[in-house]
């Protein structure tokens, strides 16, 4: 089966290897740069295929490619090697029937890396430990790739204590209470831990000679070209950087104005997590005079180079992520990181400064983006994980530049454009919504005065696009485990709140991170307000009628808090599942009643605990093997498909956060949304019904439908993306394995749309799933749909 996703291209293959002989690069135009002196370029052209509107052909000393771009422009990107080191001899644009204007001459790449090593930590161990198994070698070798609560700069490390949430808040008030076991049904044993001082990771105290620093160097003397569709890539090998090796890459996209630089480099050391910075220096004030940017505030500002020269990198703390030279007569470029798998997965959305430039010298500077080394918020110094990289994997380590003939100001909109502005694009017929933020909602309205007062953070949040916020309040605040009234008095005023903080398309509820008793941490989500507690006295009814309140739950077992759920049409599903508090979870569970329940929603797609920049998908074992392996096991039980519900798990936000980056959305089936005093049942029941997809925003899947009877059936659905795609996978489970076919989608170009419509041969299946990639890492999936569906049993919605 063979899904043709775009025009193909036609191409004349080049076979073999080209020589070219020493020579002056002479750039075109009044170029400013001197005349340098290049050596002899081997560069394999043998997988490349010449294409209109994208060619690759030696001039003079160089490789020069050139590509059509957005709106009638043209781009030009000259590569060569000089003493062993790649070398952009020029990027250059022009408007059609222009004249070749450079932006840049002579620029060389640099890149840095920064190590420490990973560690589980004991959070992943607190909930193996009350399964029953041993904190091993063996069991660290495998979670320590997943670990949250790490911070491998951090330097010895310290001793466990119970975090703050959010910043600078005040200890929880009324917590004294004993809380509800997160598991009612423990092992027969708790596992042992491991011996040695232990803090938030096992094996501390961590040691300055983990810490390694290294700048790449090269040793190259060849290139290759390959032609993917409707891009071109240039590899150059002969990088090291370290502990890493590996090769440099340039990538142009047809139809876009694009151009990716990344060192794709392995290490071969065990245990290794890692940041990146990475760059061109050697841009002129000649042709691009300064650099300009927002502030985290949105200002407009601007560097012109008049101080003396920066030793180091500057960082810049940019609204939306993104810094722009130009200034001169040539046009602008733009350097930024990819929108989300760039970052890994924090508490908080501090702005830390993703991009840099720097002075070299008198007229010269280089420009490119940053990981931050750390966090700023005292409170979370000892959660910063960096991204993973297990041996032998090859980490891609990318930089996006933007090239345009126009203004700043333009090109930093053509930027923007990719993300939508960092804003969820709205789409007729569903309603964004993302869960779980922990921001003490209530606790800190009470202490402003009044509960009618304005909140930031929500505020961060509709700006976004950002149509239901589901809170999760109690969580280190107010008195989450008090018995009764205590607890019955912070819900009032949480419901109270959360109305009042509502308006016409912006719904905020009132749902909980409980962690009681079904095992792992999980959220509940009711269709109004109800009230319940987490803790049942022996004396206590499990409902009572209480003046103020009406009916009331006590709930101290399973039975409960399922028989509560059937009786309020609630709904759970678990947070970061197999990491932090759910380490171990679904899976130790997924025989029990609760979860073999049509109540039980599935599990929530929080990417980026896990994942490192080898990977081609997010989440891949934690979220998608997971639900696979649950839709397989329940496909013939009558019960409905288990689902991945985007989410979060955040704390406090402002207006100078930067929160696009860690908040994939969920868009949802609705024809209105519901008032914040009404039945949020539709919003449930098109959960529950798989009437929902996932994105990260970058790429839309609009009107899925699994067509057809019996064995010939049809996915459809109208695709919309900004970034060149790269794949589609269309995966399918029989009960007993999981199978899939990937969907090359390379041929595409950056802001597109189409028609998908993709036969599928249904013998022998049971399930089928579908999800869309790009070029950036960034995704979108619809949800598992049953192909001979029985009747449910569990419940009647």
């Amino acid at each position: 089966m063979k899904i043709t996703l775009g025009k193909s291209i036609a191409a004349v293959l080049v076979a073999g290897a080209v020589a070219i002989a020493t020579g002056v690069l002479t750039p075109p135009g009044n170029s400013i740069a001197p005349a340098v002196i290049a050596q002899s370029i081997n560069c394999d052209l043998s997988q490349y295929k010449a294409a209109a509107g994208l060619t690759a052909a030696i001039e003079q000393d160089a490789l020069a490619v050139t590509w059509n771009g957005a709106n009638g422009s043209e781009l030009r990107a000259r590569y060569a090697i000089t003493n062993g080191q790649p070398v952009v001899r020029e990027i250059a644009v022009r408007k059609t029937g222009g004249q070749w204007a450079p932006l840049g001459q002579n620029l060389t790449p640099e890149f840095y890396v920064k190590s420490g090593l990973r560690r589980m930590t004991t959070q992943q161990g607190a909930p193996l430990i009350n399964l029953g198994v041993d904190i091993t070698p063996e069991v660290i070798e495998k979670e320590k790739w997943y670990a949250f609560w790490d911070a491998p700069f951090v330097i010895p490390g310290v001793a466990p204590e119970q975090p703050a949430r959010g910043r600078g808040a005040a200890p929880a008030r009324g917590r004294g209470q004993p809380g509800p076991a997160s598991q009612s049904e423990p092992a027969a044993r708790r596992g042992n831990v491991p011996p040695g001082p232990n803090g938030r990771v096992y094996g501390l105290p961590r040691k300055p000679e983990e810490i390694r620093m290294a700048d790449a160097t090269f040793k190259t003397t060849s290139c290759s070209v390959t032609t993917d569709g409707a891009r071109v890539e240039v590899n150059f090998p002969g990088l090291s950087m370290g502990i890493f090796s590996g090769s440099l890459r340039f990538t142009s996209y047809r139809g876009s104005n694009l151009l990716r630089m990344e060192a794709i480099a392995k290490t071969d050391e065990p245990s290794v997590a890692y940041k990146y910075e990475g760059g061109l220096k050697g841009f002129s004030t000649a042709l691009t005079p300064r650099v300009t940017w927002r502030d985290r505030g949105g200002d407009p500002q601007q560097y012109e180079f008049g101080g003396i020269k920066n030793d180091t990198r500057v960082t810049v703390k940019a609204k939306n992520r993104v810094l722009v030279a130009g200034g001169g007569k040539s046009g602008s470029i733009a350097t930024f990181p990819s929108p989300h798998a760039f970052f890994f997965t924090r508490e908080v959305d501090t702005n830390l400064g993703y991009i840099w430039y720097r002075k070299d010298a008198e007229g010269q500077f280089g420009m490119g983006v940053r990981q931050a080394e750390g966090e700023e918020v005292q409170q979370y110094i000892e959660n910063f994980a960096l991204h993973n990289a297990p041996p032998g994997t090859m980490q891609r380590m990318a930089v996006y530049y933007l090239i345009s003939p126009d203004n700043a100001d333009a090109t930093r909109q053509q930027v923007m454009a990719f993300t939508h502005g960092d804003v969820f694009k709205p789409v007729p017929g569903y309603k964004t919504m993302v869960n779980h933020f922990h921001l003490r909602f209530t606790q800190r309205l009470r202490e402003s005065g009044s509960l009618d007062n304005t909140f930031e953070d929500l505020m961060v949040m509709r700006s976004a696009g950002i149509n239901i916020v589901g809170l999760s309040d109690f969580h280190g605040d107010l008195r989450p485990n008090d018995p009764g009234l205590g607890r019955f008095e912070d819900q009032r005023d949480y419901y109270v709140a959360t109305n009042k903080a509502s308006d016409k398309d912006f719904l905020v509820t009132n749902w909980e991170e409980p962690t009681a008793y079904f095992g792992g941490h999980y959220n509940v989500m009711f269709p109004k307000n109800v009230y319940w507690s987490k803790v049942r006295t022996p004396e206590q009814p499990f409902t009572e009628t209480l003046p103020g309140y009406g009916k009331v739950y006590h709930t101290g077992s399973t039975t409960d808090v399922q028989t509560m759920l059937d009786a309020e049409n609630g709904y759970w599903f678990h947070a970061h599942p197999r990491t932090k508090g759910t380490t171990g979870y679904p899976d130790a569970i997924l025989d029990k009643s609760w979860v073999r329940n049509d109540r039980y929603l599935g599990i929530a797609f929080k990417p980026a605990m896990g994942d490192d920049l080898s990977d081609v998908r997010m989440c891949q074992w934690r979220c998608f093997d997971a639900i696979d392996k649950m839709n397989n096991l329940y496909a013939t039980t009558g019960l409905r498909p288990k689902y991945l519900i985007a989410d979060v798990d955040t704390y406090r936000k402002g207006p100078e956060d930067d929160i696009y980056p860690g908040h994939p959305i969920n868009y949802v089936k609705l024809d209105r949304l519901p008032g914040p005093t009404e039945d949020w049942t539709p919003i449930l029941r098109s959960i529950r019904n798989g009437d929902f997809w996932v994105s990260t925003g970058e790429i839309l899947i609009k009107n899925y439908v699994v067509e057809g009877t019996g064995a010939k059936r049809t996915l459809t659905a109208d695709l919309e993306w900004t970034y060149p795609l790269e794949f589609i996978e269309v995966v399918w489970g029989d009960g007993k394995k999981v199978d899939s076919q990937i969907i090359k989608a390379t041929d595409t170009s950056a802001h597109g749309t189409r028609k998908l419509s993709i036969p599928l041969d249904a013998t022998g299946k049971a399930w089928v799933r579908m999800s869309v990639w790009d070029s950036a890492g960034n995704g979108a999936f619809v949800q598992p749909v049953w192909l001979n569906p029985t009747r449910q049993t569990t419940n009647n919605n």
